[in-house]
């Protein structure tokens, strides 16, 4: 298992569009991707649980992979969520 928090920078945080790439990286893996946020944990791989964390611009969330490609799947998420998703 491993885990790295990131800083969610999407203008409105982590609406439809930003949360259906998160999702759809996210299902590219084999490995368990959950997250951490103010309101418990998240499957990322669940755009319905995704958008009910209800993640703002700023919030900074706790990334957890399990599996045999964890090591992949939270650097490919980790630099995404950098890059804005998609966004920019």
């Amino acid at each position: 298992m491993i885990s790295q928090k990131v800083k969610i920078i999407n203008p409105t945080g982590l609406h439809l569009r930003p949360a259906a790439e998160l999702c759809k990286l996210a299902m590219e893996y084999e490995s368990n991707v959950t997250f951490r946020g103010a309101e418990g944990t998240f499957n990322a791989k669940s755009v319905l649980s995704v958008l009910g964390a209800c993640v703002r611009r700023g919030d900074v969330i706790e990334l957890t992979c399990e599996g045999p490609d964890e090591d992949d799947a939270i650097r490919a998420l980790v630099e995404s969520i950098n890059k804005g998703l998609g966004e920019y």
